[in-house]
Parts: C-alpha cells; sequence; structure tokens
C-alpha cells in the first residue's frame, strides 16, 4: 500500500503545473515579508524551520516582539542586519493545487539586476506598492524590465493597507495610476488586491478587514491563474554545449533543448552553416529516448558527418531560426560606466559568444512615462532600444517567439563581466541585403604596385604631446622615400568627415570609430595610413587594432608628461579647460588611457620630433613595410 501511494502521490507531482513568478517593487514595500506570510498561513513551514524563525526574530526583528516572516527568504547576514533584500531568494513550494517557484528580487536600485535576473525566469510578476507612498519610480521600474522580459501577468498587491486604515479610497487611486502607467507596457492582465503581508490579511484567505474587495487572496489566485506559454511556433531548437567525442566511432552533440521536441528520424538543420542532416539516437545518461523534450539535456547524433561546433544550434529543418548579424534589440543596461554607441562588447546568447557593437542608440524609455527619448548614452539601469552589429551571423529567434533563443548578455571585454541585458525584437533588413562584392583588384595588388605593406601608424597622445608635428615630418619623410601615404589629422578630420561630433565620451568613442574604417579604407588601398589623434580609450585602440589584419597596426605612444603638454599648449586649448571654457577636455575634467603594448613608445622631452619621426621610419623598416 505504502508503494502504491507513494506512485500515486508522484504521479499526482508530474501532473500539476508549476507557476514561476517573482515579488518586486520599492525598497521596504515587503516582499520578503510577504513570501514569508504566505508560506507560514499555508502551513509550509516545518516546524524546526518555525523555531529557528523565531529565534531569529528576537535578533533581527524589524517588527518588535512579533515575527519577522521576512526572514525566511532573507538569508545573507547583510540582509538581515540592514532588513532588505539583497540577492534573489528563490523558494519551492506546493499546494494541493499547483507547484510554484517564487523569486524574491530586491527593491534597492542599485540591486536592479539581480530583480531582472528573476524576472528572466518568470511567468508572473507580484508588484508590491507600499499603500502609504503609492506608485514609485522602482516600481515601474520593475515593471517595465517584466514586461521587457516577456511577463505578461501582474499582480498588483497594495501592501500595509492596515497602516491606512484599510482605506477603500487610498487602494482605488493606486490602483487607476498604476493601471494608466502599465496601458503602455503592452499587452498585459494586472489583477489588483488589497493586503497587508504582516497581519496576513488577503494572503490567503479573504480579509475581514477589506468587506469592499470582492476578489480573491493571493495565493487562491495565483493557483488559478492561467499562464500561456510563450509564443512562437514551438519549432525544435538545440544550442550545442559540447562536441561528444569520447572515441573515433562516436560523434555526438550535447546541450540542453530549449524549445520544441525531437524523435529520432526527424530532419534538422544546423546553423549558420545550413547543412541538413538526420537523428539517428538521443542519448542520455539513462539510455536512449524515443522523444526529447524542451528543458532535457541529450545527446544527439546525426545520421551524417557534417561540421557542427558549440555555439551552433541544431533546429526542425522545416522550422529553423533566423540568421542574422545586424539586430534590433531592447536593452538594460547594468553598469556604471555608460553604454557608449561604437564601443565593442561580448554578446552571448544560449551557448554562442561574439564580439559586437552598438551601432545605434535609436532612444531611451523614460521608465516614469514609458515614453522614448533621444540618447546617446544608456546610464545604469536605464532601458533602451538599439541596433547591434555582430562580428558573425547568430542563429536566434525572437524574445517573443522563444525566451532561451531570444535574450542576450552583454560583457565587458576586458573583464568578461556582464553589463548589460536585452532581448532581440528582429534582424534589421539591411543585413539581408548587403553582401560582398567581389573585386578583381584585393589589396595586395594595390600595395604590389606601390612596393609597400599597407599598414596603419596609430599615434595616440595629449594634446599637445607633438602628435601631428611627428606625423607631418613621417610622411615627409616617407615621400621623399617614393612611398604612398596618407595623413589623417585629427583637427583636420573634424573640419569634415566628423565635423557633426562633439567631445562628449560619446563622440570620441564615434570618432575614433569613423577613422578606424577609413584607415582600414586606406589599407585596403594599398596605403600607408598616417593616424594622429588623441583616442583617449584603449577599448577604441583595440577595436581599430582588430578591423585590421596581423601586424597592419602599429600603435605609437607619443608618452609626454601632461605638465609638459600643459606649457607648450600651442592651440591655447589648456588654458580654456582650465579656466572652465572647454568641457571634456582630455588631461583636465576628460580621461586618458595610455597603451599598455604600444609597438613603440616616443619620448618627446628627451628627443626632438625629427628623431622621433626618424625612430618610425625605423620600425616601418624592421616591420618590413618599406619592401623595395
Amino acid at each position: 500500500m505504502a508503494a502504491t501511494d507513494i506512485q500515486a502521490y508522484l504521479q499526482e507531482q508530474a501532473a500539476m503545473t508549476t507557476l514561476r513568478f517573482l515579488t518586486c517593487g520599492s525598497v521596504d514595500d515587503g516582499k520578503s515579508t510577504l513570501i514569508g506570510r504566505l508560506l507560514f498561513d499555508a502551513q509550509l513551514i516545518f516546524d524546526d524551520q518555525l523555531a529557528a524563525l523565531e529565534a531569529d526574530s528576537k535578533r533581527h526583528s524589524t517588527q518588535g516582539e512579533a515575527v519577522d516572516f521576512a526572514l525566511l527568504v532573507d538569508g545573507l547576514a547583510a540582509e538581515r542586519e540592514q532588513g532588505i533584500t539583497i540577492d534573489v531568494a528563490y523558494r519551492y513550494f506546493a499546494t494541493a493545487k499547483r507547484k510554484f517557484v517564487v523569486a524574491d528580487t530586491p527593491g534597492h536600485e542599485q540591486y536592479t539586476r539581480n530583480m531582472a535576473s528573476g524576472a528572466s525566469h518568470s511567468d508572473l510578476a507580484v508588484i508590491l506598492v507600499d499603500a502609504r507612498k503609492g506608485v514609485l519610480t522602482q516600481t515601474r521600474r520593475h515593471s517595465a524590465i517584466a514586461s521587457l522580459f516577456g511577463i505578461r501577468h501582474f499582480v498588483l498587491a497594495v501592501n500595509k493597507m492596515d497602516l491606512v486604515g484599510y482605506d477603500q479610497g487610498v487602494f482605488d487611486a493606486i490602483e487607476a495610476e498604476y493601471r494608466a502607467f502599465a496601458a503602455d507596457l503592452g499587452d498585459i492582465s494586472v489583477h489588483a488586491l488589497p493586503i497587508s503581508a504582516w497581519k496576513g490579511d488577503n494572503v490567503t484567505e479573504p480579509s475581514e478587514a477589506m468587506p469592499w474587495h470582492q476578489g480573491p487572496a493571493l495565493l487562491p489566485f495565483l493557483e488559478e491563474v492561467v499562464v500561456e506559454p510563450s509564443g512562437g511556433h514551438g519549432a525544435f531548437r538545440l544550442p550545442v554545449q559540447w562536441v561528444n567525442r569520447p572515441n573515433l566511432d562516436f560523434r555526438g552533440f550535447s546541450g540542453t533543448i530549449a524549445a520544441g521536441a525531437v524523435r529520432p528520424g526527424d530532419e534538422v538543420v544546423a546553423l549558420p552553416s545550413g547543412v541538413r542532416s538526420q537523428i539517428t539516437r538521443i542519448h542520455t545518461y539513462d539510455g536512449d529516448l524515443e522523444r526529447a523534450e524542451t528543458g532535457q539535456a541529450v545527446t544527439l547524433t546525426l545520421a551524417d558527418e557534417i561540421d557542427v561546433s558549440r555555439g551552433d544550434v541544431i533546429c526542425h529543418a522545416e522550422h529553423p531560426a533566423q540568421l542574422s548579424d545586424q539586430l534590433a534589440v531592447h536593452l538594460l543596461w547594468m553598469s556604471e560606466d555608460d553604454l557608449i554607441p561604437g564601443r565593442q562588447y561580448r554578446l552571448k546568447s544560449a551557448t554562442r559568444t561574439l564580439d559586437c557593437v552598438v551601432t545605434e542608440l535609436k532612444h531611451a524609455v523614460n521608465i516614469n512615462t514609458l515614453e522614448t527619448q533621444a540618447a546617446k548614452k544608456l546610464a545604469l539601469n536605464e532601458v533602451g532600444v538599439a541596433n547591434i552589429s555582430l562580428s558573425e551571423r547568430l542563429a536566434f529567434d525572437p524574445f517573443q517567439d522563444s525566451a532561451p533563443m531570444g535574450g542576450f548578455i552583454l560583457m565587458d571585454r576586458r573583464s568578461n563581466a556582464t553589463v548589460g541585458v536585452g532581448t532581440f525584437d528582429f534582424s534589421l533588413r539591411r543585413a539581408d541585403n548587403v553582401a560582398w562584392q567581389a573585386l578583381t583588384i584585393d589589396k595586395a595588388h594595390r600595395a604590389g604596385l606601390k612596393h609597400q605593406r599597407p599598414c596603419v601608424v596609430w599615434l595616440t597622445g595629449l594634446s599637445g604631446s607633438g602628435k601631428s608635428t611627428i606625423a607631418n615630418l613621417l610622411e615627409a619623410r616617407l615621400h621623399d622615400l617614393h612611398r604612398h601615404t596618407y595623413l589623417l589629422d585629427g583637427d583636420n578630420v573634424r573640419h569634415g568627415l566628423n565635423r557633426d561630433l562633439g567631445f562628449t565620451e560619446a563622440d570620441r568613442v564615434e570618432n575614433v570609430r569613423r577613422i578606424g574604417e577609413t584607415a582600414k579604407l586606406m589599407v585596403d588601398a594599398g596605403l600607408i595610413a598616417i593616424v594622429a589623434f588623441i583616442s583617449p580609450y584603449r577599448s577604441e585602440r583595440r577595436m581599430v587594432r582588430e578591423l585590421l589584419e596581423e601586424g597592419e597596426f602599429i600603435e605609437v605612444f607619443v608618452s609626454t608628461p601632461l605638465d609638459v603638454c600643459e606649457a607648450r599648449d600651442p592651440k591655447g586649448l589648456y588654458k580654456k579647460a582650465r579656466a572652465g571654457e572647454i568641457e571634456n577636455f582630455t588631461g583636465i575634467d576628460a580621461e586618458y588611457q595610455p597603451p599598455v603594448r604600444a609597438e613603440l613608445v616616443l619620448d618627446t622631452v628627451a628627443m626632438t620630433a625629427e628623431e622621433n619621426a626618424e625612430a618610425i621610419l625605423d620600425h616601418l623598416r624592421r616591420a618590413g613595410v618599406l619592401e623595395v
């Protein structure tokens, strides 16, 4: 009987649906308290947990002598000491009707990234609002982020109603304000209810203190709410995590199925290569399967020996994912360093990691009004819409069709720290309409006529360091040697190509990006391109280096101390900057990042400009640039 009962119980549990939801909102709105009260009132806390809770409440409680239910989910020492939530706390529980995974997310603005993490794994958001404070900026921000990550079901829980005398007018006003805001979030549903998490009103049972509210309490609502699966066609997707090759006779492709289902015999296509094959077997640790579906970790073997690597995606042949290297996206920026269009980042989606550039920030989103507004950068916790360009084509689905295949993170290229998260909207049409045109005459032919190896000599340094003077002398020496050159000077270029750019960080990044692309064209023409730019940021100089082939970028650091540059001040710019007449002046109120591993470092204090130009010329000879 015991075995039968256990089997019946397991079957019953397997048949239950699971609702993943998060609690979010502003600081001290009662998110952790609500979850703790819900678990307590639903009798989902074991005796030893309750005893520990009572003991912890005596040490850390913010509720006087009463049990502090927030301590059930605030597990970090810093959380208990400060009475706040810092990290995302997940709790798993079940009732007779449903299984639940709840994410308790922090309300502080500085921990917005943690809230976004919880939202990315949830189907429903419980937005808490303090009845005394109403709808706050963080309420709006968390709602917008939840919507960005595809959450379509919201519960507006107006908490601490006991502190406003259970006043229906207060609740109605907050509900009206929130619904007016949420109308611009798109096709979402909002269920509003008044609660007191501390006293348990409307948490698991209807509150006698608020007979004017006729709807269900929170837990009964969560047990019954119907959450539709994410949109899309449900076609099979397997991002390849690992090529499983234990011996010469076996080659399988391992990963977790992101969407759809697959059976042996199904025809599939590997992206981005586009090569087709058939599934022969579905391997797991417990043996072969006749069918595998979303969420299962499997190893697939194919009928043909095709080239598939980590990061590729195996798809249903009739419903493949899209391929593109230029996409429109929504972004949530999560770094204290601003997002600057033109700067390179690393993008990770599913199992693929690529270099990318945010080519255009179309607009930012005003969190309070959800209106779009022009922006040249995104600051910490800001949301925007942008276009990105990838170093290679990526297999993806729009986020509305598939969250696993439609979401991504951005990482800093030096530290690998996550700086942003986003969702793919659609492929830019121009990506499908623009292709490389084959040319008969290439770079090698053009350089051969000139008897030289094309390259970029990139002089970087502070204003007044002597870059332009040295570059001019260098070009003159190369001209005497009958070499084909062109000099791109920072000031001269700003009279034409870059005349629309200012001196903000975003404009400086775009300034260097344009010059880098121009210099690349000159190298393709077989020229020796000499570039004299302050180019203050390492990341942008590295970006230009990576545009070119190995050995074609020669970085020359014109190393001159700031006090020497300021003493020279040939254009009077330092004087104006010190007087506050020029903003964002490099070396004064804007940063200069000196090269770490430049090919050549010039000392303009100990050496003359002529000697430094000759030093560059000697380097070009040794590098084989001046072939005869």
